[in-house]
């Protein structure tokens, strides 16, 4: 059987052919019953008629001897004898066809006949005792009548006595027969009872062990692994023994044991992923943490080296006022030299005031490019020129190389100054040990010139775009500055339409800084202003 369906249909409906069964046995035992019973009862009522009958026919006697032997009496009461015998027959007579009309048993009908026969005697015996008694009222004689009358009573006697023992005796037996009939019929439904209780319970256990236990033992399973799984034994599975409704449940149970653990492993997977990210954000935060604590004290020192740049020109120019005022009204002083160094100084504290509203501007977005045809060799003398003086100071030979050919670019003049001497101060200030500086303008066939400054230093520590950050040092250093060169000059650069390059030096020392920008013209021969230059700012420790 496949089917729960199927099973609990046959156990109901085997309980229910049980109980029908019951019922139909229940009910032919009341019946049986109720046959035996009437039988009996039928029979002791026409034992009861015969009785009855009996005494009838004695007082019949009784009226005709009185009849006889006191002529003046009234014949009512003879009468009257007659027809309670009469009577008495008729319902012994119906009693008997009434037993006959609802029985179906031959044995009843056999009876019937036999005792029909008793009875037409007994009506015989009645109507001879009846002509008798007439014949011996015709007699005038007492005696005569008296001893007429008392054989017939003898005659009557005999003729009846004999009939009414039998059908007496016949009832009496069919009484005792129904009482025997009851007995067996209880013996036997005890019987009958004890059976159907043992065929009953044998079906009922049948039953339990072929569809209920097993149904029970498979839910009780069921429950055992829904608890597992619940406790998180995720790898709990349950065998399909069978197709039938508890064998779906069982394969939709698996299934879903199956889909948990695999939610369970992605949650885990998810759980573990989400821990390495925190941890990743985390790590990544306590580097954001670092480098704003690099950059904090990097504007500090920003700050700092600031008021050193600013502080040295106006240093020298009040030294130079204060100069100029001791010796003002005496005669034969020229103060052109002091004026001159005053001026020179104050450009350069106002080239660096602008710088700095540069780097400002470059922050917050606000600056705007003023690109026009400039010269590559001019950009890289102002430069120098503005960066001489400090590598006087550190005993560096700073170099420029106009190379064969100059290069007219389309670009901001200022802000491509300001890239050039960033990266040489950067080079007086971080390489070491360094002895010479190198400021070069390469113009090929090709549309790009490529403006450099070199040093013989120890080179970058690193590579890479770590270096072109805000604020960034490529290591700790003693020496003041600004610190913006690199990010500085690759902002600028990028918004000239070029690139900047970090390269080791010749030999595998020093450092090179090479900026690619796109030619707008180009030109031959050397600038004898830049050569002029070149030997005047040429100097060594």
């Amino acid at each position: 059987m496949r089917s729960l369906k199927v099973r609990f249909a046959l156990l109901l409906g085997s309980t229910a052919l049980l109980v029908v069964l019951a019922a139909f046995g229940v009910l032919g035992s009341i019946g049986a019953a109720e046959r035996t019973i009437d039988r009996t009862l039928a029979a002791q009522g026409r034992l009861e008629l015969l009785v009855e009958l009996s005494g009838r026919m004695t007082q019949y006697g009784l009226a005709a001897l009185e009849a006889v032997s006191n002529p003046d009496a009234q014949p009512e009461g003879l009468a009257l004898a007659r027809a309670n015998v009469d009577k008495a027959l008729v319902a012994v007579d119906e009693a008997l066809g009434r037993s006959i009309a609802v029985s179906d048993d031959p044995r009843d009908r056999t009876q019937y006949a036999a005792r029909t026969r008793p009875l037409a005697q007994l009506r015989s015996a009645r109507a001879i005792l009846d002509r008798q008694v007439a014949q011996v009222l015709r007699r005038s004689d007492d005696e005569e009548r008296k001893n007429a009358i008392r054989g017939a009573l003898n005659g009557f006697g005999a003729m009846t006595g004999q009939p009414l023992s039998f059908l007496i005796e016949v009832e009496r037996r069919s009484m005792i027969a129904g009482s025997d009939a009851a007995r067996s019929l209880s013996q036997t439904l005890r019987v009958a009872s004890l059976a159907a209780l043992a065929a009953a319970l044998t079906i009922v256990f049948v039953l339990y062990r072929a569809v209920t236990r097993p149904t029970l033992a498979r839910i009780e399973a069921i429950r055992r692994a829904a608890g597992a799984v619940g406790r998180g034994e995720l790898d709990t599975r349950l065998s399909v023994a069978t197709r039938d409704e508890l064998g779906l449940l069982v394969a939709n149970f698996n299934r879903m044991a199956a889909r948990r653990a695999r939610r369970e492993g992605h949650l885990a997977a998810d759980r573990a992923a989400l821990e390495d990210t925190v941890a990743a954000r985390t790590t990544d935060l306590r580097a954001a943490n670092e480098r704003l604590e690099a950059v904090d004290r990097s504007r500090r020192r920003f700050f700092a080296d600031v008021s050193h740049e600013l502080r040295t020109p106006l240093t020298v120019i009040l030294g130079e006022c204060d100069i100029a005022a001791r010796s003002a009204g005496r005669p034969g002083i020229d103060h052109g030299p002091v004026f001159a160094t005053i001026r020179k100084r104050a450009l350069r504290l106002q080239r660096r005031v602008e710088d700095l509203l540069r780097v400002a501007r470059s922050e917050s977005g606000q600056i705007e490019l003023d690109r026009r045809a400039t010269s590559a060799r001019v950009i890289l003398s102002d430069a120098v020129d503005g960066m001489a003086s400090e590598a006087v100071r550190r005993r560096v030979a700073l170099i420029l190389e106009p190379g064969p050919r100059d290069a007219t670019l389309l670009a901001d003049r200022e802000w491509l100054r300001q890239v050039i001497e960033s990266l040489i101060d950067n080079a007086l200030r971080h390489a070491t040990g360094a002895t010479r500086i190198v400021v070069a303008v390469e113009a090929g066939d090709q549309a790009v010139a490529t403006l450099s400054v070199t040093d013989d230093g120890p080179g970058f520590p690193e590579t890479g775009d770590g270096l072109f950050e805000r604020f960034r040092r490529a290591s700790p250093s003693p020496e003041s500055g600004f610190g913006i060169g690199l990010a500085l000059a690759r902002w600028v650069v990028e918004r000239h339409d070029g690139t900047i390059r970090l390269e080791a030096g010749e030999a595998g020392r020093g450092a090179r800084v090479a900026l690619d920008l796109p030619i707008l013209e180009l030109s031959h021969g050397p600038d004898p202003r830049a050569d002029q230059d070149q030997m005047n700012k040429e100097t060594t420790a």
